[in-house]
């Protein structure tokens, strides 16, 4: 017992210095590596994940309308096979989240946690 304690405080002093001496080194050289990468998440991040402003609602709208005039015309049966799905693609992906987006809000997988006044008496 006093072997295993002794080899786990030898483990411990040579993990405490090789952190203390090579600690800041890979901390130095993540940053660096983690730099240029996080500058170009933040730029689309703060282009993408915004909000649409006011100006963006007659782009918006324009969309919604391109959308109900193709389902009108019939036009979207002449899409290529690309465009198909990559369409389908994009719907599948906007259901997913809003399907998160309801387990994440009622907290479960299943339903929603309804409170009841409703006793049950205890015979059949």
């Amino acid at each position: 017992m006093a072997k295993a304690a002794q080899k786990l405080v030898g483990l411990g002093t040579r993990l405490g210095t090789s952190l203390a001496t090579q600690g800041p080194k890979v901390a130095g050289e993540a940053l660096q590596w983690s730099r240029p990468r996080l500058s170009k998440f933040w730029y689309y991040a703060r282009v993408e994940l915004t909000p649409p402003m006011p100006a963006d609602v007659p782009a918006i709208s324009k969309g919604f309308s391109k959308i109900v005039d193709s389902a009108k015309t019939g036009k979207f049966m002449n899409l290529t096979v690309k465009e198909a799905w990559v369409n389908t693609l994009v719907c599948a992906e906007v259901a997913f989240w809003f399907f998160i987006g309801e387990q994440i809000g009622r907290r479960s997988f299943v339903g929603y946690n309804i409170k009841s006044d409703y006793e049950p008496h205890g015979y059949i």
